[in-house]
This record gives C-alpha cells, sequence and structure tokens, in this order.
C-alpha cells in the first residue's frame, strides 16, 4: 500500500500523519518539546529538538503501521511548520544559536526601525506585508545588534521546517509560502526581494533556493532513513507554512471558500487567483500552495484563548461540576451560553486579552465587558464571549470583503468549531450558513495532501483535493438572532474606539 507521511513542526511539538493514496489517516505521533524563556517577551526553541522530535514521531508511525499488519510504500513525505522562526546557520551547516521563533516579542525596536527608515508603504509595496516584530528579517537585524559575533558566523538563513527537511535530506531549500512570513519576499512575483534586503542589509546569498510548495526538493538520506524507518531515496516535497498547510487541509484553495479556525487564536483565511494588497497593513498576504494561488488572512490574537480564559478564571463552578461527572466544562459553559438570549441582555465583550492584529494591529489593546448590569448572571458572560470573538472574527472578513474577495462557502475548524451553539452564534453574526470541518490532524494532514501531489498520487486541482477531505455538519444561521447581531456588531466596533485611550493608557502602568 503507498502511503505519505505529513510532518507538522509546531510551537508544543512534531506531528507525523500515514495518510493513503484515497486519503485515509492510517496513523499518527507526535513528540513533544519544550519553549524555552530566558527573558519575559521571549521564547527560543533548540533545533535540534524539532529533528529529535521528526524522527521519533515518523519511527512510531512507522512501527504502528508494521504492528497493526500493514505492509505500506512511503511514496514521498512533506512538510508542515511553525512561520518566522530564524534558524541561523554557519558556513559547515551548523546552528549558530537557538531559533527566536514567532511569538518572540523581542524585536519591536527593529520592525520600528525598519519602518523609520524605509517606510511602512514601501515596504507594504516590496513584501504586501508590514513591517512587524513577528517576521523573521526583524529577528536578524536583533542579533547584528545584539550578537554582533553570532551574526558574523551566519551562511544561511532556514525557517524551522526547512531546517528539519534540511536534516532529512541534506539540502538547502525554502518555500515561497513559508518565505512569505519572513518580510524579505515580493510576495507578489514570488521571489526574493532584493529591494527589502539591501534595504535592510541582509546578504541575498544567505537566503536559499526558493521552491513552490509540492516540488520534490531531495530524497532521504542514509542517515535519516535509518532513524526513521523508511527508504533511503524516499522523495521530500518542499511543503509548506503552517496556515497555508491547514487551508489545504480544509480545501481553502480556490477563491471564494472562506475558513474560520478557532484555535488559540483566530484566523479568517481565503484563497485569492492574484495578491491583495491591504494599504493599511492590517491583512497578512502570503503565497499559497499553488503557483497561481495567494492567500489573504486576518488573526484575531484571543479567540478560543479567550473562552479559555474564562474557563481557568471564572468557570470554578462549572469545573468541580464537570470533575463530578466526568465531563469537558466547557460543554457546561456551552449549555449555560444557550440559556441566554442573543445580544446576552446587553453585554458586549471585547476579547483583547492579548492586545490585537487584525484590524487594530495595537498590541495595548485590551479587554473588556461593556454594559455589566445587576442582572447579568454566567450564562452573559460565557455567551458574551462567544459573540465577543464572533464578532472580532467578523471584522476580520470586512476588510477581506472590502478588498474584493466574495464567500461562496464558510467552513470552520478548531476545539472552538466544536461547539454547536458558538457555530450558531457565529454563522448567525454572518449571516451566513458555515461547514464545520473535523480538521483533527490539522496542518500535518495538509502537509500529507502536498507530499501527495508531488509525487504525483493526487492531482492538484480543487475537486481532487475536495475527494480527501469529508463533508462536515452544516450549522445554518438562526434566523431570531440575526437582526439582534446586527444592531449589536456596530456597538462592538465602537467599543474598541471608545476604549482605546483607556487601554494604552493601563498597558503603560
Amino acid at each position: 500500500m503507498d502511503v505519505v507521511l505529513g510532518i507538522d513542526v509546531g510551537t508544543s511539538g512534531t506531528k507525523t500523519v500515514a495518510v493513503s493514496a484515497s486519503g485515509a489517516v492510517l496513523g499518527s505521533a507526535t513528540v513533544g518539546y519544550e519553549m524555552h524563556v530566558p527573558q519575559a517577551g521571549w521564547a527560543e526553541q533548540n533545533p535540534e529538538d524539532w529533528w529529535r522530535a521528526t524522527h521519533e514521531s515518523v519511527r512510531q508511525v512507522m512501527e504502528g503501521l508494521a504492528g497493526n499488519g500493514m505492509s505500506v510504500n512511503v511514496a514521498g513525505i512533506s512538510f508542515s511548520g511553525q512561520m518566522h522562526g530564524l534558524v541561523p546557520l554557519d558556513a559547515q551547516g551548523n546552528v549558530v544559536r537557538p531559533s527566536i521563533i514567532w511569538c518572540d516579542v523581542r524585536t519591536g525596536s527593529q520592525a520600528e526601525t525598519l519602518e523609520r527608515n524605509i517606510g511602512r508603504e514601501t515596504i507594504i509595496g516590496w513584501t504586501e506585508n508590514p513591517p512587524l516584530p513577528n517576521f523573521t528579517v526583524t529577528k536578524l537585524l536583533w542579533m547584528r545588534e545584539h550578537e554582533p559575533d553570532l551574526y558574523a558566523k551566519i551562511a544561511t538563513v532556514q525557517l524551522p521546517k526547512d531546517y528539519v527537511r534540511y536534516r532529512m535530506t541534506g539540502r538547502l531549500a525554502m518555500e515561497v509560502t513559508d518565505a512569505s512570513g519572513t518580510l524579505m519576499l515580493d510576495v507578489a512575483h514570488r521571489r526574493w526581494s532584493e529591494e527589502l534586503c539591501k534595504a535592510a542589509g541582509i546578504p541575498l546569498e544567505w537566503l536559499p533556493e526558493l521552491h513552490e510548495a509540492t516540488d520534490i526538493v531531495g530524497q532521504v538520506t542514509g542517515y535519516a532513513a535509518a532513524l526513521m524507518g523508511v527508504p533511503e531515496g524516499t522523495p521530500v516535497v518542499a511543503g509548506a507554512a503552517d496556515q497555508a498547510a491547514g487551508a489545504i487541509g480544509l480545501g481553502i484553495i480556490r477563491p471564494g471558500v472562506v475558513s474560520a479556525v478557532f484555535g488559540t487564536s483566530g484566523v479568517v483565511l481565503t484563497a485569492m487567483d492574484h495578491p491583495v494588497r491591504d494599504p493599511a497593513g492590517r491583512l497578512h498576504t502570503f503565497c499559497h500552495t499553488a503557483q497561481d494561488r495567494w492567500y489573504t488572512m486576518g488573526v484575531t490574537q484571543a479567540a478560543g484563548g479567550s473562552l479559555q480564559w474564562y474557563g481557568r478564571r471564572l468557570a470554578d463552578a462549572e469545573r468541580s461540576v464537570a470533575s463530578q461527572m466526568g465531563v469537558d466544562p466547557y460543554t457546561l459553559m456551552m449549555q449555560e451560553a444557550v440559556q441566554a438570549p442573543a445580544g446576552s441582555e446587553g453585554l458586549v465583550f471585547l476579547p483583547y486579552l492579548m492586545g490585537e492584529r487584525t484590524p487594530h494591529l495595537n498590541p495595548d489593546a485590551r479587554g473588556a465587558w461593556l454594559g455589566l448590569t445587576w442582572r447579568h448572571e454566567r450564562q452573559h458572560l460565557v455567551r458574551s464571549v462567544l459573540e465577543g470573538v464572533s464578532f472580532s472574527l467578523r471584522d476580520c472578513w470586512e476588510i477581506i470583503a472590502g478588498l474584493g474577495a466574495k464567500a461562496d462557502a464558510w467552513r470552520v475548524s478548531g476545539g472552538g468549531a466544536q461547539g454547536r451553539v458558538w457555530m450558531e452564534i457565529f454563522a448567525s453574526v454572518l449571516g451566513s450558513a458555515v461547514e464545520t470541518i473535523g480538521g483533527a490532524h490539522g496542518p500535518a494532514y495538509g502537509a500529507a495532501i502536498l507530499a501527495a501531489q508531488g509525487v504525483g498520487i493526487l492531482g492538484k486541482n480543487a475537486e481532487a483535493v475536495s475527494a480527501w477531505i469529508p463533508a462536515g455538519d452544516v450549522v445554518q444561521p438562526n434566523s431570531k438572532w440575526i437582526e439582534t447581531y446586527e444592531r449589536l456588531y456596530p456597538i462592538f466596533r465602537s467599543g474598541y474606539t471608545a476604549t482605546k485611550a483607556l487601554g494604552e493608557q493601563l498597558a503603560r502602568m
């Protein structure tokens, strides 16, 4: 039996899935690792941990298949990975320092310097994106300023999954979906931006050869094959950034199909047949996994994270009862939310617990409940959280739609999408039906799709990919709620404006 392996190099662990030629997941394994925080606001990982977790998770999957009596041929391997992380290598291919990963915020001053010296509009014109601390180039500038001896050793730059692929194949490469998150890519033309690199002082020779996501870029070496338990010479396909891989794993590959992911953060994403530029820089536009596709996305920092915060801080009673009943406390919270009316009797929640990206780009934005009265009880509080996050995700979509995108169909996934009442609220806020997609294997499954496409098992058109993705449940908007949410949405939006200055003053205290 032919199988492909999809490997997702995530922040908390690496996950490998084995997928058959018909799209069925035959086995999976995850191996975890730590994130190190040397100082407040810093976040680093050891690239060797990613490689160890990769070969161990692959071996576990292969041993599991064999233990179940399956005789398989690994036809191809591909990757998904956390974006933006800097992996600097010296001339011998050794890691110069631990990786500064995506959630590290030490580089705020470097992002500000780029904007001041080059200009925000100029940078967006070159790369389709504004200068933010997340992007890889700011991490290089931080090294140049604070670790000049280590910076002088750099010979090439890799991203997390690309480094793991290098360890597997011995070949240095990068692909355009992940390179989009470096702020060194001319996203519109899918090539390195000579203008940005020259202006920032980054040598172009540090940047590896670029590929498309489905290109075969190497083969498994004998050394890696022995560690993983797969044949030497197995083709290795370039892969994609986690957002792009996750999108193709949900079938978000043609314009008109829109994804909303309810993870700790929330992402609204749609594919486009041309690069879309938001002059204000509120959105990200990156290369997608097909050569004639890009994707545009907005991000709510605390989507499921808002409900997690509520559950940890304010739901002691629900957790206690859930423990006694042997159920998930979030199930009880959803039952409470059903008891409150749409609009939570005039209670509005602003989900800016971690600042906000889209549409405000304000790390000092602060969360709030507006309209609290003596009447409000737990069910109003929890429902208002679900409503506030839904409004925030609609904020993302309104900007994308304003740039010309259409929504013929909505697909929702992530942990929050498993709550039926939340999805009914979201559908009612949108005024559109949404289809819940399991997505249990997330970007790793998208990586398996890319492996299958790269080795010719699966076609690259939308119809072929759709055949691999099972249909989900369709949740219709509640006609009784739509009018209430249409009246409440402008109030939600004005809530940020009304509290912006207060939030920034409090952030400085």
